[in-house]
């Protein structure tokens, strides 16, 4: 899976912990998500989407090997 959150939370100036609090999580959580060794619940992701006010397909999309 292709994430594009640590790109997006970088592009809004935000630290791994400001996303978490934001968001309701910790902030090894929101490590885990950006490195790919954490698949988000639907719930996660779409709380991550609209903090950032976009399509929770345009942050999590699945390449041809998932």
């Amino acid at each position: 899976m292709q994430v594009k959150v640590a790109e997006l939370r970088k592009l809004n100036n935000l630290s791994q912990q400001e996303l978490a609090d934001l968001i309701g999580v910790s902030r090894k959580t929101i490590s885990t998500i950006e490195t790919g060794r954490f698949t988000p619940s639907v719930v996660i992701a779409l709380k991550i989407a609209r903090h950032f006010e976009q399509p929770v397909e345009s942050l999590f999309k699945l390449e041809t090997s998932d």
